[in-house]
């Protein structure tokens, strides 16, 4: 059997926001990871202004690793928007994206990017594809995540029905959302990428979601406020987004 085809070139970003004591054991690992596939690929921390020593951490490690590299936003705080800002610094073929709390194993990386290389657009590190990706959170944050993916429905297209279009995990074809203006505020840019991206296939793949090692969770009052803007704005494109060519 030939060789699935992996792509050259991975630009992997981890938005970080005070995670001092996780960003070096996750570089650690990603960087072992992906060392282990055949695919060249660089490692972009976008810092929005952590006041814990996040940025140095990153910069002491990227003396060692020059495909190390740390990007600082000052005065801007989101997810979605330091995601993409750190992907147009990349000139990679395929964009990633993890948290910087050890909740994503970064050991999953290469299966992700394996998937894409058998002509997948997007591949998805899911926690809820085999149902129990996320055995360890309290009922009421289930019950608030499923519902939050439940109103994804009407939006999601009928050829890419995702279990966890929420997912801060995954990989993505550059073609696929180049001149899409992605929302630069809220955290969840891959909900948006699947209804406005020009996506013609999806995998999902299932993982267990960890528990965060240390820090602070990020989520507050404004990540609903900003998810509510997103649908919003996702309601109004809902009939204007570009089909797959």
């Amino acid at each position: 059997m030939e060789s699935a085809h992996v792509p050259a070139t991975l630009g992997l970003v981890i938005p970080t926001l005070n995670e001092a004591d996780n960003i070096e054991p996750l570089l650690t690992r990603v960087s072992a990871a992906l060392d282990s596939s055949d695919v060249s690929y660089e490692i972009l921390v976008v810092d929005d202004g952590s006041c814990d020593g996040t940025p140095e951490v990153v910069r002491k490690f990227a003396m060692s690793d020059p495909r190390v590299r740390l990007l600082e936003r000052r005065g801007q705080r989101g997810l979605a928007g330091a995601v993409a800002h750190g992907w147009k610094y990349s000139r990679a073929e395929l964009l990633a994206v993890m948290d910087a709390d050890l909740q994503h194993p970064p050991e999953l990386l290469p299966v992700l990017v394996s998937a894409i290389g058998v002509g997948h657009d997007i591949v998805i590190g899911s926690r809820y594809a085999n149902g129990n990706g996320v055995s360890g959170w309290n009922p009421l944050r289930l019950a608030i995540s499923r519902v939050l993916t439940w109103i994804t429905l009407p939006f999601q297209r009928d050829h890419l029905q995702v279990t966890d279009p929420m997912s801060g995990f995954f990989v993505v074809r550059r073609r696929c959302i180049e001149g899409v203006d992605l929302q630069p505020e809220g955290f969840k840019i891959l909900f948006e990428i699947l209804v406005r991206g020009r996506v013609r296939s999806a995998l999902e793949v299932p993982f267990q979601f960890g528990t965060r090692q240390a820090g602070k969770s990020k989520a507050d009052v404004k990540v609903a406020f900003h998810y509510l803007a997103l649908l919003g704005r996702l309601s109004r494109d809902l009939f204007l987004r570009p089909e797959p060519q």
